[in-house]
């Protein structure tokens, strides 16, 4: 299963200049061989661009994501990888979120389609992501 990070899918859903042939090629490529999986964070991320959740089901819709839950053992995760990340980097600032996306991805064994590769491979280096090309 491969978790699809919500910068991904805002590109898609918003074709994005830059990224939304990328978006679109890693999906439907990813979607050929594996099922494609967002989390309620994911999903709140997303929803910042919507008016309303039946907007956002709509424009999810097509995609047809497996929508999973949260494990409590990735929020440990998530929260250690966050405070090693705060310890590293003094008062750069990323939010928890991300990182509970890293946790969820790792702890369940999942893939992780992103274009935030340097966080999360520093953050969590046994996730296998799906990222760009350097």
């Amino acid at each position: 299963m491969i978790l699809v990070d919500a910068n991904v899918l805002i590109d898609l859903l918003t074709d994005d200049p830059t990224w939304a042939d990328w978006a679109e090629a890693q999906l439907l490529t990813a979607a050929a061989t594996e099922e494609l999986a967002i989390n309620p964070i994911i999903y709140a991320e997303l929803a910042a661009a919507y008016r309303t959740a039946a907007a956002l089901e709509r424009a999810l819709t097509p995609l047809s994501l497996t929508r999973l839950p949260l494990p409590y053992e990735a929020g440990f995760l998530a929260a250690q990888a966050f405070l090693a990340y705060r310890r590293r980097d003094g008062t750069r600032r990323s939010p928890l979120p991300d990182f509970y996306i890293g946790a969820h991805a790792q702890i369940e064994g999942h893939r992780l389609l992103t274009r935030d590769a340097a966080r999360y491979r520093t953050c969590f280096p046994k996730l296998e992501l799906l990222t760009p090309p350097a």
